[in-house]
């Protein structure tokens, strides 16, 4: 790629005996399971009632048994959600419903909803940053972990497949860990209501073009889900110029996903969840740009040392595929879920060798894999109405490959380019990472309306380095009435370094090239974060259609954990500070009646890092001793963020099946250099310009038809505005927020 120059609690006798008899019960669960009676739920008993009630015809008794699997099915995804109660968290959360009434629906990407949420910030790269976190986001697919795969650009997973998606944040409880910033809990599409699907095509502006289709359905006790999609693009990655048509800026990507479910009987359910995603992007070119220009040198390529930067063919190509097979086992006052995981993922970078040596001195081709498999069980048991126990464990295994080789120049001590003739560097390596955790906890009720969860979790990795810790968890939640509800907690988190990112790099291979590191010949690897995080809220309803909320919190941390784009390929590379400090405040409020929807969400953040102790060769020697005694803005903090929706359905008259919406979104701006006048500089000092953006939708149900039509604006004012600048620690490149597009959508039931 072109260089950053060029592109610019207290513990009863009782609650203790309880944990202790939960993790004898953990060791000894399948015989628990074996020997517990079902305890049928009073809709159950009903249903079987009704069923007898009805004439014993064919037409009956498959409707008797597709009722039987209904019911059967929400017991035990109740129990589910039981399992992994995320009590004194905040939680924010949509529908399918929701996502659809956002302009472009489901054919947006996951980002693009997120931010839809309080306390969620837009960044470049598709990235989104969750109260002053750089990522640290852990993603769940029906309670089971996601293990996190290689990407920069691309997203794993398209919301065609979410029926519910909660973002979990705060003082999380003790079965959430490892990844802590917020927990994105998703609950997919099961075609468990009706067979049937909707194919759908929708594009429009920057050669955009979608079509996808999804199916659904049951047979028996089985249940299927499948979606798929295609994706075309001329605006693969931000543009880096803010124009609406970048240079070299076209992604293809495919979407496949998968959900497969058998009900064994009214206690038990086995199922198996997979999906695969490709991406290929082209790496935009800032247009007419030639070595020597923005203090940049040309290198001496056999001759050759201009070249334009228009001709460049940088491209990256990501791909991830994953499997989850679960068994459900409900028994009334025990539950359980135990899975199995596996995840394979790849990143390869195309470099344009002879472009990239002439501006940089080096021309890197790599490619990045990361295999992960894994188990995971969790478990509750309503002991009494006054306690409930959870536990469980996870253990995850991943082997990280890296290849890279490396195009360069020889050159002298001081960086001086001494032969034309470029000659290669092979570096190649891999490491295997062991992840073991386990928590135990008790929801105790100490009043009607008062309720106590606390516990503890034990993690352990063993990869570059071994890092282990207890940590503590506890919060207190009050509900004085029904419309009010207040919370208060404590967490202590450990969160290792993304260790499919820890750069594998022998920095003596290039002594004496131009791939050399220039600033300080020093590569810690990184730590592991551990973090104490404070957090209160209150949530209340006003009347029956209102509601708002607000929760604050305050983080401290010792090895914060931040991620950089420091120039090769396009990858992202984790480093810590030692010293980490965030605190933040988010408010939420939405508005629902007849076909009304109302919301906005408005958050205040500082996130702020001292003394830079990993990955240090990455960094100018004068930012390095800056931060090492001051405190610095992080570079994706944002002080003021907002956004904001409203929809209307009309119920009834000649407009019924019609819905308008639109959403607008609010930030400060990120962080870039501050450029002193003696020519100086303070890392992250400065922000960039506020911005804000509105998107517009309409949608049109032909009910008879089955068809649905909509059509969104992005951008409506076509504002021009900069998300990055190509300035600040660890940034590598400018971007600007897209452009002004309009979009049509067409679906069809299938």
């Amino acid at each position: 790629m072109i260089s950053k120059r060029l592109r610019i609690g207290c513990l009863t006798k009782y609650s203790l005996a309880g944990l202790t008899t939960l993790a004898y019960m953990l060791m000894s669960h399948a015989a628990y399971a074996a020997t517990e009676e079902t305890v049928p739920t009073e809709q159950t008993i009903d249903q079987k009632e009704k069923a007898e009630d009805k004439t014993d015809t064919p037409n009956n008794q498959d409707s008797a048994q597709k009722n039987t699997i209904l019911v059967t099915a929400q017991k035990l995804n109740e129990a589910r959600a039981q399992i992994q109660s995320h009590l004194g968290a905040t939680v924010y959360s949509l529908d399918q419903k929701q996502i659809e009434a956002i302009p472009g629906g489901y054919n947006q990407q996951m980002n693009n909803i997120l931010l839809q949420m309080p306390g969620v910030t837009q960044d470049q790269f598709s990235q989104v940053h969750i109260r002053g976190d750089h990522n640290n986001l852990q993603y769940r697919i029906n309670g089971i972990i996601l293990p996190e795969g290689i990407s920069v650009f691309g997203q794993t997973l398209a919301p065609r497949m979410i029926e519910k998606m909660d973002l979990i944040t705060g003082a999380l409880p003790a079965q959430y860990g490892l990844r802590t910033a917020g927990i994105i809990d998703i609950t997919t599409k099961s075609g468990l209501q009706k067979n049937g699907g909707t194919a759908s095509i929708y594009g429009g502006s920057h050669q955009t073009i979608i079509p996808s289709v999804q199916y659904g359905g049951s047979t028996g006790s089985t249940n299927y889900y499948v979606t798929g999609e295609y994706r075309h693009t001329a605006l693969g990655i931000d543009s880096i110029d803010g124009s609406s048509t970048p240079l070299h800026d076209h992604s293809n990507q495919g979407h496949f996903f998968g959900y497969l479910d058998h009900i064994l009987d009214d206690s038990n359910r086995i199922s198996l969840t997979a999906g695969y995603s490709q991406q290929n992007f082209q790496i935009p070119n800032p247009r007419n740009i030639h070595p020597g220009e923005n203090g940049t040198t040309g290198f001496n390529l056999n001759g050759q040392t201009d070249y334009l930067s228009n001709n460049l063919d940088e491209n990256q190509r990501e791909r991830t595929g994953f499997a989850q097979l679960a068994f459900m086992h409900d028994s009334g006052p025990f539950s359980m879920q135990a899975s199995i995981f596996g995840r394979y993922s790849s990143l390869d970078y195309y470099p344009s060798v002879a472009g990239e040596l002439i501006y940089n001195g080096l021309a890197q081709r790599i490619t990045r894999r990361n295999v992960a498999f894994g188990l995971q069980y969790d478990a509750s048991w309503h002991v009494s109405k006054h306690h409930t126990l959870r536990g469980g464990f996870f253990f995850d295994r991943e082997r990280g490959s890296t290849f890279s080789t490396s195009s360069v120049f020889t050159a002298d001590d001081d960086g001086n380019q001494t032969s034309t003739l470029p000659l290669s560097v092979i570096d190649n390596g891999g490491k295997t990472q062991l992840t073991y955790s386990a928590y135990v906890q008790d929801e105790w009720k100490l009043a009607q309306n008062l309720t106590f969860n606390y516990g503890v979790r034990f993690d352990l990795y063993s990869s570059y380095r071994t890092e282990h810790q207890f940590s503590p968890r506890a919060n207190l939640t009050w509900q004085p009435t029904k419309t009010t509800a207040l919370h208060i907690g404590y967490s202590r988190y450990f969160s290792p370094p993304p260790f499919e990112l820890v750069s594998y790099r022998t920095i003596s291979r290039f002594t004496g090239t131009t791939g050399a590191a220039t600033g300080v010949n020093q590569a810690t690897t990184p730590y592991a974060e551990r973090q104490n995080y404070y957090d209160a809220g209150i949530q209340q309803k006003i009347g029956r259609d209102f509601t708002f909320g607000v929760d604050g919190y305050y983080r401290q941390s010792h090895n914060l954990i931040d991620e950089g784009q420091f120039g090769e390929a396009i990858l992202m590379t984790p480093f810590n500070y030692r010293y980490g400090k965030i605190w933040g405040i988010d408010f939420n409020s939405s508005y629902t009646h007849g076909g009304w929807h109302v919301y906005g969400n408005f958050a205040y953040q500082k996130a702020l890092g001292k003394k830079i102790v990993s990955s240090q060769y990455n960094f100018d020697p004068d930012d390095l001793a800056y931060i090492a005694s001051h405190y610095i803005y992080l570079d994706h903090n944002q002080s003021w963020t907002a956004s904001g929706g409203v929809s209307y359905r009309f119920r009834d008259g000649v407009l019924k099946n019609l819905q308008l919406g639109a959403t607008a979104l609010y930030g400060s701006g990120l962080r870039t250099d501050l450029s002193l006048a003696n020519g100086d500089s303070i890392p992250n000092g400065a922000s960039v310009k506020p911005y804000a953006s509105v998107n517009t939708t309409m949608m049109y149900r032909l009910e008879k038809q089955g068809i649905d039509l909509r059509f969104d604006i992005i951008n409506i004012g076509d504002h021009i505005y900069q998300i990055r600048t190509g300035e600040g620690v660890g940034v590598g490149l400018p971007s600007y927020g897209a452009r002004r597009g309009f979009f049509f959508g067409f679906s069809k039931d299938i």
